[in-house]
């Protein structure tokens, strides 16, 4: 049969899905490797997506999205961000996942370079592979808190650079870029002329600081703005499987934009977008719950963490918790992931499922049972007291 094409060939595996999906395999296993809401649904959202399909309501909607949904997402982003974004801008997509492939359809011809974060979620490498562009990451080092510094971008950017990829609150880190930080970036990419695309996936789940988006330093002017934000409802409402979120794009791209949602999905079915508008306009219970589950998690993640000597990185938002296990995992944490799941039954995403800068590091997710993760964070080798950590990987490899 004849070949595929060589840049989905080389598409590298999912660390994440390959190890949860072992985990899923392994009879009795605790999963901390994946990041998925286990709340039930609240019955109002549940009710309008159904409610859809009994009057039959199930033609092609607008590329973009039915406009109450569009206006119902404009209207949360202007109350969070204090930017005045329109419906206009808003084009409901099949998850933030989605919403970043568009993003990058419109920005990057083949040959292109894309700044990414490492660690950042593996994606980001995948989707502009797929497009023939060429992912660049950036360092973000233990030594700075993860947090990105200008001064290491500026070095990587080149004639072919053409887009900055933010993520804040971070997956896998759970660091949130502060607003001194978030405007620099911006003025970064705007001294460069570079596209920034924002993946916001966890802007409702922050703690004790704000969640800053850089659209609210961008221009409102078309042919000055630069900032694309990826916005999802599966982590904020627990929408995993409905598929929806919004990209929220400068103004002026309407028409190119129509013609990219026609030629790869056309538009999002219209029970999800109802869910969706529901779940925007309807009581926000679930999203004060869950911030509430996921803090409480964190917080007793770190105090086992804490009584075993293993270092990690304090989340400020999301629902991770990144810890470094180099006293144990020698090197290769992806093999010793492996191990640990066949020997101790705990699943974890190893670090460098996201980037170089992983090694040594695991990202453990907090939304499920309190319980499950205290005791699967209860089988950890514990690091000896004064033990020093295997040096990180070159952030160029």
């Amino acid at each position: 049969m004849p070949e595929l094409a060589a840049h989905v060939r080389d598409v590298p595996i999912n660390q994440i899905r390959q190890i949860t999906e072992a985990a899923w395999h392994t009879p009795g296993a605790i999963v901390l490797s994946i990041g998925e809401p286990g709340f039930p649904l609240p019955r109002h959202i549940l009710d309008a997506g159904m409610a859809c399909l009994d009057r039959d309501e199930t033609n092609y909607t607008p590329n973009a999205g039915i406009p109450a949904l569009r206006e119902a997402f404009a209207a949360r982003f202007r109350e969070h961000n204090a930017t005045p974004v329109g419906a206009d801008r808003v084009y409901v997509v099949d998850g933030a996942q989605q919403g970043l492939h568009f993003a990058m359809t419109l920005l990057l011809s083949p040959g292109d370079e894309i700044l990414i974060p490492n660690p950042g979620y593996p994606t980001f490498a995948m989707t502009s592979s797929l497009l023939h562009a060429v992912p660049v990451r950036y360092p973000l080092y233990p030594e700075h808190d993860f947090q990105p510094r200008i001064e290491d971008i500026e070095e990587l950017i080149t004639p072919k650079t053409k887009v900055l990829v933010l993520n804040s609150p971070s997956n896998p880190l759970g660091a949130v870029l502060g607003e001194e930080l978030t405007r620099g970036l911006v003025e970064l990419a705007r001294r460069h002329d570079l596209w920034i695309i924002s993946d916001e996936c966890y802007e409702a789940f922050t703690y004790d600081v704000p969640h800053v988006s850089p659209a609210r330093f961008d221009s409102d002017v078309p042919g000055e703005a630069r900032v694309f934000t990826s916005l999802t409802l599966s982590k904020t409402y627990g929408l995993t499987g409905l598929r929806i979120g919004a990209l929220i794009c400068p103004p002026g791209l309407e028409q190119q934009m129509n013609n990219v949602m026609e030629a790869i999905v056309s538009c999002v079915a219209s029970p999800s977008q109802y869910a969706a508008l529901a779940a925007l306009t309807g009581p926000q219970d679930y999203v004060g719950h869950a911030r509430a589950h996921y803090r409480a998690n964190r917080d007793a993640a770190s105090a086992v963490l804490e009584a075993k000597g293993i270092p990690f990185l304090t989340a400020q938002g999301a629902f991770y918790l990144w810890a470094d296990v180099s006293h144990v995992s020698g090197g290769d944490v992806r093999a010793w992931v492996r191990r640990f799941l066949a020997d101790a039954g705990v699943s974890f995403a190893p670090g460098t499922a996201f980037g170089s800068v992983g090694e040594g590091w695991i990202r453990i997710a907090l939304c499920g049972s309190q319980a499950e993760l205290v005791e699967g964070l209860g089988r950890l080798p514990a690091r000896a007291p004064g033990a020093e950590p295997l040096p990180p990987a070159s952030a160029g490899q």
